[in-house]
């Protein structure tokens, strides 16, 4: 490692390149000794049209004030971080107004959050340093330096920012804890819904609509309804710092969401689905939460699926396709939702949210008239309704299911919560009743899915594209291009940050050192995130510092790596109830 040089060193060198060949910016490359924090350049872009030059901040906890109660446990230290990176960023916003040259010249970066508090690279606490990582775009004007400009950035502005946003005694404070209750809050709740029997927990007064379908914040509407949960089901627990609050607790087993259109259903689905995170005070889903094993299901039409057991769901197909180790590149709306929740079983989810207006319905339910006309041994598929009773009481699968078209479903179900007018009511008994007034005929002797273990073939999956050895780049949330690979991940639904997907993409290189044909897709995502646990993200992508990666769980690992069209695996199953 270079030494350290200072802050004088550097405006120096700045001031003295106006003019040069842009390539000169190599030379600041290294560490610099600020008044009481070391600037890091990790990386200098080519030019002022390349992505901006990473620069790296760390600063003594000790120097930067911050006590020790906001960070001494890892949920506090998250929420911590997760403040500091939105305070960073509002103050580039505040003071980084007027930017001069080519390209992305003058330009500051930080990875913004979302309405989630993640884990990320951005900021992190590391060997009693809080640690800033961030994008600057060095000035140019074509090919030639703007040393001035450059230097009136690392002397004036980003030292601004850095002083707004990552010293205690300039950050506001009240904010500041309320953040870092309220997430060790929600985590206190989740770490106690087993204990409660229950997978999920929505707070009265909760706001579960969002501004929009591309817009994650709260609406803001003189209609809005605050949640409030029926009595039957309302659960009242005291936590950490704000005490005692109640709300609905949705219980393990087989619920039910029903109503009428417009009424809320999605919309208490969706909240449950995020859920599985912790969100910012002010979401109005802070207190939202959802056990870490809860997966999204839906049909996916035309994704593929490699070396399957799907018998347990489709079977006797015509022409004796094979469906004990089924493969295809163009799966149906039945097929794919199917292999969804064999992949999610596969991983160990232990939750399953469903919604009948993302689902293949003949995936679903069998109406007794389509029975009577097609024959049991004339249907391949055996509907999710005979199997989602078997999956929790044999192998403690619960499910929650926005069903708002059939009533057969009244059959299976332990609880039936009805949305009217964005209230919840509880109608299990009213359903329970029905159920004896209009008996529905099902078969609950299927055979459950096997326990499903598939081992990559190594060395199939490159990241490599033309002359660089790494190429991974997300799209948003929805596409990861991978080496030569295109990967369409739209319907994994829980994936809420692109930094989520850049990091399961660097994930899925890593894990080639998992991949020796022996072990399966379950035990390299434990491995892979084993290692994230000890090491943290920068594990993936050493010796390279990235400060635009964000946590993930198995799930979305494995479900990323599951829609590589490229994909090959090796199937051993074990029949299982």
């Amino acid at each position: 490692m270079s030494a350290i040089r200072m802050q004088n060193d550097l405006v120096r060198s700045l001031n003295g390149m106006e003019g040069k060949p842009y390539p000169f910016y190599k030379t600041i490359k290294g560490g610099y000794q600020f008044q009481d924090y070391q600037l890091w350049f990790d990386h200098i872009q080519g030019d002022p049209f390349a992505a901006p030059s990473k620069v790296r901040v760390r600063i003594p906890i000790v120097a930067a004030g911050f006590p020790d109660d906001t960070y001494h446990t890892d949920i506090r230290s998250i929420g911590l971080c997760d403040f500091l990176t939105r305070v960073f960023c509002q103050s580039i916003k505040r003071h980084n107004i007027k930017r001069e040259g080519s390209g992305k010249s003058g330009i500051i970066e930080m990875d913004r959050p979302g309405q989630e508090v993640l884990k990320r690279s951005s900021m992190a606490i590391k060997d009693e340093c809080i640690e800033a990582r961030f994008l600057v775009g060095l000035p140019g004007y074509g090919r030639r330096i703007a040393g001035k400009a450059a230097a009136s950035l690392f002397s004036d502005i980003i030292p601004r920012i850095i002083h707004d946003s990552l010293y205690f005694q300039r950050v506001p404070k009240d904010i500041l804890y309320l953040q870092i209750e309220t997430v060790e809050d929600a985590e206190f709740i989740r770490n106690n819904l087993a204990d409660n029997n229950l997978i999920a927990f929505v707070a009265d007064g909760a706001v579960l609509p969002r501004a929009s379908g591309i817009d994650a914040r709260p609406l803001a509407s003189e209609h809005l309804v605050p949640f409030e949960s029926c009595q039957s089901l309302k659960v009242e627990l005291v936590l950490p710092n704000h005490g005692r609050i109640t709300g609905m607790g949705i219980p393990r087993g087989v619920s039910l969401i029903v109503g009428g259109g417009y009424h809320g259903k999605s919309t208490l689905l969706h909240a449950l689905e995020h859920g599985i995170y912790n969100h910012i005070p002010g979401d109005g889903r802070e207190f939202v939460v959802t056990n870490t094993d809860a997966v999204k299901i839906r049909a996916e039409d035309g994704r593929s699926i490699q070396n399957l057991n799907i018998d347990s769901f489709i079977s006797n197909l015509p022409f004796d396709q094979e469906t004990a180790s089924f493969s295809t590149t163009n799966a149906s709306g039945s097929t794919s939702q199917a292999a969804n929740i064999l992949e999610a079983l596969e991983v160990g989810a232990k939750t399953f949210l469903l919604d009948e207006d993302t689902l293949a319905t003949n995936f679903m339910i069998r109406d007794q008239r389509m029975r009577a006309l097609i024959s049991r041994d004339k249907e391949p598929i055996t509907p999710f309704i005979e199997h989602v009773r078997g999956l929790y009481e044999k192998k403690g699968i619960s499910t929650v299911l926005v069903m708002g078209g059939s009533g057969d479903y009244f059959y299976v179900a332990d609880v039936v919560i009805g949305m009217i007018e964005y209230r919840p009511h509880d109608l299990t008994l009213p359903s329970r009743q029905i159920v004896k007034e209009y008996p529905v005929a099902n078969d609950h002797n299927v055979k459950l899915p096997s326990e499903i273990h598939r081992n990559p073939i190594p060395n199939i999956l490159s990241a490599s594209r033309g002359k660089k050895p790494i190429y991974i780049r997300p799209e948003g949330d929805s596409l990861l291009r991978f080496g030569e690979h295109e990967v369409h991940v739209g319907a994994v639904e829980q994936l809420i940050h692109p930094g989520q997907l850049r990091a399961i993409g660097y994930a899925i290189h890593y894990s080639g050192r998992y991949m020796d044909g022996h072990r399966s897709i379950k035990e390299i995502c434990r491995l892979v995130l084993a290692d994230i646990g000890k090491k943290g993200l920068d594990c993936l992508t050493e010796p390279e510092i990235r400060g635009d990666m964000a946590e993930f769980r198995s799930y979305e690992l494995a479900a990323t790596l599951n829609r590589f069209r490229a994909l090959q695996v090796q199937q051993k199953s074990r029949m299982n109830g």
